[in-house]
């Protein structure tokens, strides 16, 4: 599972600050959000930072189960002959770790026998990363049980 960490957070400020009295309750609820983000930019043209959310810590983890996650990274090491060493993450994309073009169709081929599921040509082509061929598993599983009900 992907995991990204982070120690402190700055915001970009609101056009209408909440109250004064409020700030906490409102960095609260924007902490809470933030926990379902799957990348946060963080920009902010003043110099702001809140120390209450400076010392908390935060996961925010891609959709896929790490089954999943597991299954796309054996099918991959596989197709591109990898050997047992090879660390694969669900950050590893296809291209540093030597997939052409046809590499990715043949891997996307594989997810699709293994998984059951037809990807279409759109959404192949955002495919760059373990991660990204896991969560649009996840989905199109999803949709497909979804369907049979």
């Amino acid at each position: 599972m992907a995991t990204v960490s982070a120690t402190s957070l700055n915001f970009r400020p609101l056009t209408t600050s909440p109250p004064l009295g409020r700030m906490d309750q409102h960095f609260a609820q924007i902490s809470r959000q933030a926990a379902s983000v799957r990348m946060i930019g963080a920009a902010c043209t003043k110099n702001i930072t809140f120390p209450s959310l400076r010392t908390s810590r935060f996961q925010v983890s891609c959709m896929a189960k790490p089954d999943t996650v597991q299954k796309v990274c054996d099918i991959v090491r596989k197709q591109l002959a990898l050997p047992a060493e090879t660390e694969l993450t669900p950050d590893s994309t296809f291209a540093s770790l030597g997939a052409d073009s046809l590499d990715t169709v043949e891997i996307v081929m594989g997810l699709e026998e293994e998984f059951g599921i037809n990807v279409e040509d759109e959404n192949s082509e955002n495919i760059t990363t373990i991660e990204d061929a896991a969560d649009l598993i996840e989905k199109l599983v999803q949709l497909n049980s979804s369907h049979r009900i």
